[in-house]
């Protein structure tokens, strides 16, 4: 269920300067390198779609965080992507599952858990990333978020984060093209995040709904991230919100109107 209040303000994500500023960088237009953060940004056109992918290596699971607009937990609290990385001095970040959209589905951030109440309908797949880089995917109305939550503990991990948005993706190496839904086979711009292996990461945002680039379905989605060597991916917010940052600017084309960013509710991002 949602925490006592409605709204809740969250502390800001710790920010290690120091580290930063002291991190042997090399950084250029489409890459960034250091010690602990290794990002290759791309470019290819597949699905007569524009798709940029960000090809992530950490040393620690602490570099992959996440953000709520204005540092607030709640519904209908939204803020630009870009403008929510730069407040929490993210080198790269991209939408993420716009959790204040739905009154369910389970939330944990940073280790926080929000919500553990499952979706009653519809999709009910749910990414857990936990504190030792893995990914995994459950069902929610099949599983306990508890129970999840004290399984990863006595195994000596945590989980840092859960998404529901979904669908997903690409499960033990094997994509799932079910496209139960109409939008699944929709062309739309899409956002997905995928692990290679532990703390190898694969994020992907498709440009949609333009002349230049027609956005791809949920199986294509699926295809593409298999194809970048992902052994579990998942679908996280798209249409209006794919948005992919990356050391100060905007990569991509959003499809909103005037090719403007859609204010979401939050963010997940790479950063100290």
């Amino acid at each position: 269920m949602v925490l006592k209040k409605d709204i809740i303000v969250v502390e800001k994500n710790y920010y290690d300067k120091e580290a930063y500023e002291n991190a042997n960088k090399n950084i250029t237009e489409n890459s960034y390198k250091d010690e602990n953060i290794s990002i290759e940004i791309s470019y290819d056109r597949k699905y007569n779609s524009n798709i940029y992918v960000a090809d992530i290596k950490i040393s620690d699971i602490k570099y992959l965080k996440t953000a709520f607009a204005n540092n607030m937990y709640g519904r209908n609290i939204i803020g630009l992507t870009t403008e929510i990385a730069k407040e929490n001095n993210a080198i790269f970040a991209v939408n993420g599952d716009y959790y204040g959209y739905r009154d369910y589905g389970f939330v944990i951030r940073n280790g926080v858990k929000y919500k553990d109440k499952a979706r009653p309908t519809e999709k009910d797949s749910c990414l857990l990333i936990y504190s030792d880089g893995n990914f995994k995917i459950i069902n929610e109305r099949e599983s306990n978020l508890n129970s999840e939550i004290k399984k990863a503990s006595k195994n000596n991990s945590k989980i840092e984060q859960a998404f529901t948005f979904g669908p997903s993706l690409v499960i033990d190496k094997k994509a799932i093209t079910t496209n139960s839904e109409p939008e699944d086979i929709a062309l739309n711009p899409r956002t997905a995040i995928g692990i290679v292996e532990p703390l190898h990461y694969i994020i992907v945002c498709v440009d949609g709904r333009t002349s230049k680039s027609t956005g791809i379905t949920v199986a294509q989605l699926a295809e593409y991230m298999l194809s970048k060597n992902c052994t579990t991916a998942y679908n996280l917010d798209g249409g209006n919100s794919t948005t992919m940052y990356f050391n100060g600017r905007l990569i991509n084309a959003p499809s909103q109107a005037d090719g403007k960013e859609r204010p979401v509710s939050d963010i997940v991002y790479i950063g100290y």
